[in-house]
């Protein structure tokens, strides 16, 4: 299925040129993983309704509403650009008078991600290259301080995956590689076109 044809199947507007590019150079541009994409991530990988998956960067809400009319798994979106926050709620608006859902599995957070309180039942984490590795690094921090609050299984799952993010979690005491799904055919043109997903193995190492 096309870009613009899941956007209508779902009565959103997450295509075309994204603006609003961040002054700071710690944020990156705001790009919508590619519905094929997310078609190749959850043939491989499998996710519950009992889960619930934090979206950093999620600028018009792409990931949610497709996780929830999938899954109905609870998917909370934290974006930094306003515009992009009223427009993933716009979108929330449609998306839920279409599919007649309450949708309270479905919410936008907008301010920065380091300073996101991680909801204590999060146990997914999704990124996309939203920011510097400065602050993927605080944002893991938040979230391992969160198990110390209420122990539960993490999974970190990175598209795209800057080399930065590789070093750092390949490197860190409490994650281990889990499991890699690469995309068919443009992998081959670019070994970035793939997930890694990460799992965290240590609960009292929070360092």
């Amino acid at each position: 299925m096309k870009e613009y044809q899941y956007d209508r199947l779902l009565s959103i507007k997450t295509t075309g040129n994204q603006w609003g590019v961040p002054s700071s150079t710690h944020y990156n541009p705001y790009e919508p993983t590619l519905y094929e994409a997310l078609e190749v991530l959850f043939d491989h990988y499998e996710l519950n309704r009992e889960d619930h998956l934090i979206d950093f960067g999620s600028g018009k809400g792409r990931l949610g509403f497709y996780i929830d009319y999938h899954f109905h798994a609870k998917v909370t979106g934290v974006e930094m650009n306003e515009k992009f926050y009223n427009m993933a709620m716009e979108n929330r608006s449609h998306y839920l008078h279409r599919t007649k859902r309450k949708g309270d599995n479905i919410q936008f957070y907008c301010g920065l991600a380091e300073n996101y309180a991680i909801d204590l039942t999060a146990n997914r984490f999704y990124f996309f290259n939203p920011f510097s590795v400065q602050i993927f690094q605080r944002v893991i921090q938040n979230i391992l301080q969160s198990i110390e609050e209420s122990a539960r299984e993490i999974e970190i799952i990175l598209y795209y995956p800057h080399d930065d993010y590789l070093f750092y979690l390949d490197n860190h005491p409490s994650f281990v590689l889990k499991e890699e799904i690469i995309l068919p055919k443009v992998y081959e043109k670019n070994p970035y076109e793939r997930f890694v997903i990460y799992k965290l193995i240590d609960l009292n190492n929070t360092i």
